[in-house]
């Protein structure tokens, strides 16, 4: 499960690797590599001192934050990727469950803080007992890039077993903004739960590099300490708690790619495709996976590959394509080709 330290792990977005292999000039791809909304939150105009002054740690962010999200506290982050890399270092070190087929940055990262890695298989988050012999669960809701969701009221029952043995379950809900009700955020002050927010999926913001950290004072202390001063930058701050505030662009946002997720899904199952459906993008298991991906790269879409792990086969996901119609007939023709 964990990757060897030389190892690079893979993610989308790996857009000018593909131009190169495939000789083909960046501008001329349509990246369905990701899951970040294609077309995001618009950038307002930043004032000068968002630039010329250090981050403020007290501007109102985590305020902000917390009241977009529900909770009591969040602490803000340079992407959920610092937090990542740092937390398990903050836990009781114990055998940790992790899907198979999921986020691949949280398995090396606890093996790093000598943590005992369990691989998940998709069948795994069905059993009721599947915290039992686990001191530490990860769960990503939904899980990237099978599209599993686990409901709330069975995370919930996973969280107060694991904190009634001192474990903890990170959450991570980088996708959950299309579906805010299964949520747990509001319950992140209690001991045992931290759950992982951000601006890069819903907001199609991830170029800010901004997340947060939801959890109580025990975990957030010693992580604000170990990540030190200025982690998110004075720009990244001002951007962030505009698209916080922004309820009806958060409203308007929500039903657009809840529809176009479902055009995403149509459009591959009427091309003969089993296409698992959330909002931001869908999953296509398939055996011929890596040769379909090949074809579209040459046909200059470029999708994300993941291999068989646990009880998944090979796999694309396919992100949304941009809000404009020559975009999803550049698909349509792609796909029936």
């Amino acid at each position: 499960m964990s990757h060897p330290p030389n190892t690079p792990i893979r993610h989308g977005g790996d857009l000018l690797a593909a131009a190169r292999r495939y000789g083909r000039s960046p501008g001329d791809w349509l990246d369905l590599s990701t899951g970040i909304n294609p077309d995001g939150y618009p950038v307002p105009p930043l004032p000068a001192d968002a630039w010329q002054r250090l981050p403020q740690d007290d501007d109102g962010l985590a305020e902000a934050a917390a009241l977009a999200y529900g909770t009591v506290r969040a602490l803000p982050v340079a992407g959920s990727q610092a937090a990542i890399r740092t937390l398990p270092t903050l836990l009781r070190p114990g055998r940790v469950g992790i899907a198979a087929l999921g986020y691949s940055e949280y398995a090396p990262a606890f093996a790093r803080a000598g943590h005992t890695v369990v691989p998940l298989s998709e069948a795994d988050f069905a059993r009721t007992d599947l915290t039992h012999p686990l001191d530490h669960l990860v769960v990503v809701n939904p899980n990237n890039p099978t599209g599993r969701l686990v409901s709330a009221a069975t995370l919930a029952a996973w969280h107060a077993e694991l904190a009634s043995r001192g474990g903890t379950l990170m959450l991570d809900e980088a996708f959950i903004d299309c579906n805010p009700t299964q949520s747990l955020a509001a319950s992140a002050h209690l001991p045992g739960l931290v759950v992982l927010r951000s601006l890069g999926k819903f907001y199609g913001l991830a170029g800010v590099r901004c997340g947060f950290v939801l959890a109580e004072p025990a975990v957030l202390d010693p992580l604000r300490e170990a990540l030190g001063h200025w982690t998110v930058s004075g720009p990244a701050r001002v951007i962030a708690r505009h698209a916080l505030t922004n309820r009806a662009w958060q409203a308007s946002t929500r039903l657009r790619l809840a529809q176009q997720g479902e055009r995403l899904a149509m459009l591959l199952r009427c091309h003969g495709f089993s296409a698992i459906m959330q909002p931001l993008f869908c999953w296509v298991p398939d055996t011929d996976a890596p040769a379909l991906h090949d074809t579209l790269a040459q046909a200059g879409i470029w999708t994300r590959l993941f291999d068989a792990a646990g009880d998944c086969p090979a796999s694309l996901r396919f992100g949304l394509p941009p809000d404009r119609e020559e975009a999803w007939q550049r698909l349509d023709h792609a796909l029936g080709s």
